[in-house]
């Protein structure tokens, strides 16, 4: 799917005739935009690390003397870090997610979450493409809204092969909206009439992505925190079960379309020369399940046997965060503000139905869970 990486010369001090790979310099972006991010989230704690990156990505593709740069001999890295390292984010996303943590909420919560994600995945998507919106977006934007922000769009993104314009747009707006929740929701919670681990509960179910859940929940205490993360973690598992859904859904619109590899082939029982045959003819079948999610689920089940120690999961909780900062980075560094203005009233108010979809159903879950 991704081409060889081709090369470029170096600029600078390097020497004549030496090259670098084409990546390597949208990775170095990709890495000073994360430690911009950084300095930012020190400096104001309320704002999470991955609402900054994706912030700064928009900032630098339209920024006098850098956007020529990100649409230049930056690009190849940047499209680099918005895949792969998101990928690997991914995968550690799974050591946050412990089974018996999950079982300690009580199945009446766990039914409930079950229930926002249903209902805010199938009635964004049904809202946008009755809405006209062009592409992927609305199975993108759904998708965020529904499981974990942008991570989960671009996880979809990867099986879908959703173009890349699409899916930074409905990362910008997943984003938007996943930061302005920090402001608005705890403004809501007395006036709602909900405890502290209510109002938790609620963030971990309406609320995008986990730095957003947690800069959220914290306003309300310890005990708030606690129930966002673990409600937030159940939603973050439904990744692995909507790709896999996901990947069988468009392997059998190939397979009606007549493109896909027809199962007697050699490709359609592991042969190598069938698996040639189809990367010619341009018919190359999703997996079932991607690597990354089945790497996912490993690190979820490594997790609930408890051999990992708390220094592991802390740096691996570290290490997770910088590569999706960089992934977001990357990601919002595809972002064209002048070509996302001609969809973006349609873009915007699907943003705000499905805001009030996942926040009303979430809050009605709640009271029924109470």
């Amino acid at each position: 799917m991704t081409a060889a990486p081709s090369v470029v010369r170096s600029a600078g001090s390097a020497a004549p005739g030496r090259r670098l790979p084409a990546p390597a310099y949208g990775l170095a972006l990709a890495a000073a935009g994360v430690g911009v991010a950084w300095c930012v989230h020190w400096l104001v704690p309320a704002v999470p690390l991955l609402t900054a990156a994706v912030v700064l990505g928009i900032t630098a593709a339209h920024l006098p003397g850098v956007r020529s740069l990100v649409r230049g001999g930056c690009r190849a890295g940047l499209s680099f870090a918005g895949k792969r390292l998101m990928r690997l984010g991914i995968v550690l996303l799974g050591l946050g997610l412990g089974l018996g943590d999950v079982l300690g909420l009580g199945w009446a919560t766990v039914a409930m979450v079950f229930g926002v994600v249903a209902a805010t995945f199938f009635g964004t998507w049904w809202l946008g493409r009755r809405m006209g919106l062009r592409g992927d977006q609305p199975l993108l934007i759904a998708t965020g809204y529904s499981i974990c922000g942008a991570s989960a769009i671009g996880a979809v993104s990867e099986v879908s092969e959703s173009d890349e314009r699409d899916v930074a747009t409905s990362v910008a707006l997943v984003t938007l909206c996943g930061t302005l929740a920090i402001a608005v929701l705890p403004l809501l919670q007395h006036p709602l009439g909900l405890s502290d681990a209510e109002f938790g509960r609620w963030a971990g179910a309406s609320v995008h992505d986990v730095g957003q859940v947690v800069a959220t929940a914290q306003t309300a205490g310890g005990a708030a925190l606690n129930e966002a993360v673990l409600v937030k973690l159940v939603r973050v598992a439904l990744l692995a079960p909507l790709v896999a859904a996901l990947a069988l859904s468009v392997r059998a619109r190939r397979a009606a379309a007549g493109t896909a590899v027809p199962t007697n082939t050699a490709a359609g029982e592991g042969g190598a020369e069938g698996a040639e045959g189809s990367e010619r003819a341009g018919t190359r079948r999703p997996p079932l399940v991607p690597l990354f999610v089945l790497g996912f689920l490993a690190m979820a089940g490594v997790r609930s046997t408890g051999v990992l120690p708390t220094t592991v999961l802390d740096t691996a909780g570290d290490a997770r965060e910088l590569l999706l900062a960089a992934a977001l980075f990357g990601l919002g560094s595809a972002v064209h503000l002048p070509s996302l203005s001609r969809t973006g009233a349609r873009v915007a108010a699907l943003g705000l139905c499905a805001w009030v979809v996942i926040a009303g159903v979430s809050y009605a879950g709640v009271l029924l869970t109470a």
